[in-house]
């Protein structure tokens, strides 16, 4: 069991959350390795690059509502990736969305770990880092969304 993700990656659309977020990973001391990509296009992209390997994320934070690409969409092509190019990432839904449809469908996704409501804090950070890589359970199990 890995005991801290090597690289965080978070896919949003939205600048001031990503400036936001990665500022919390820092000042978290979780990792230095933040790959911050403003579509899913681009984020799967990176994944499916060779060029790449060596800073696969362990753990994606993913924003649902994007343009061109939404978080659901990249669920689905990421989920066709090659097993080595998914690595084991643990994938996180992170969104503004308080929807229970949408919270049903991150419960039923084969990809998806975790839904949690934006923004990021330190303590949320703690939770999923703690659950899933500081813990003895293994690190595709699904939370309890």
């Amino acid at each position: 069991m890995k005991q801290t993700p090597k690289c965080i990656m978070l896919i949003d659309d939205n600048a001031d959350d990503n400036f936001y977020h990665e500022r919390v990973i820092r000042k978290s001391h979780t990792t230095d390795n933040i790959i911050v990509m403003h579509t899913a296009i681009d984020a799967l992209e990176y994944l499916k690059s060779e060029k790449n390997n060596d800073t696969h994320p362990d753990l994606i934070f993913l924003d649902i509502n994007m343009p061109g690409m939404n978080g659901w969409e990249f669920l689905v092509e990421y989920n066709k990736l090659e097993k080595r190019f998914q690595s084991r990432a643990i994938v996180v839904m992170l969104t503004t969305s308080d929807n229970p449809d949408d919270k049903k469908k991150a419960k039923s996704s084969d990809v998806a770990s975790e839904f949690r409501t934006k923004p990021l804090t330190p303590v949320m950070l703690e939770e999923v880092v703690s659950k899933y890589f500081n813990s003895g359970t293994s690190s595709h199990s699904k939370a309890t969304i």
